[in-house]
């Protein structure tokens, strides 16, 4: 391994074990992303066994996203990303059978498009932290003010 390889699985190591749950999902949607990117461009290139590895990564997150939903704190929501998450699978599997770039552009479509939506979700939730951390220093600094008392003749 080069020097420079070193430094940059050193850099990923550090970014993933600083990272928050939120920018782990933002980074797993990446990963799922550039394997199917990945195997994409190997089955035109008739690497169908670089194809196979890379989506078997690729089918191996959407399982994780899949099994990690908590289903007692919203069971309607989960039910619904729990189906889109097994479609997603589905179609990833049949490309892979029957080397269909079709499938993976389905499935690619809709994890460009979860990972736009949860990008957007962070950043709002980012800017509403913000927001409550400006209004509680607001609210701190005006318990602390000291009352004054003013005569007017």
């Amino acid at each position: 391994m080069s020097t420079y390889d070193r430094a940059k699985s050193e850099y990923f190591r550090t970014k993933v074990t600083t990272a928050s749950q939120e920018e782990l999902h933002l980074m797993l949607y990446d990963g799922a992303i550039r394997f199917v990117e990945d195997a994409r461009q190997a089955m035109t290139e008739k690497r169908l066994e670089d194809a196979h590895t890379a989506l078997v990564r690729a089918q191996n997150i959407i399982l994780e996203f899949s099994s990690s939903l908590n289903h007692e704190v919203n069971p309607e929501l989960c039910g619904k990303m729990a189906s889109l998450y097994n479609f997603i699978y589905r179609r990833l599997v049949e490309g892979n059978l029957n080397h269909d770039a079709s499938a993976l552009d389905d499935a690619l479509r809709i994890l460009e498009y979860q990972r736009e939506t949860w990008s957007m979700l962070m950043t709002k939730l980012t800017q509403e932290l913000k927001a409550d951390s400006a209004a509680k220093a607001e609210s701190s600094e005006n318990e602390n003010a000291v009352p004054s008392l003013s005569i007017s003749a």
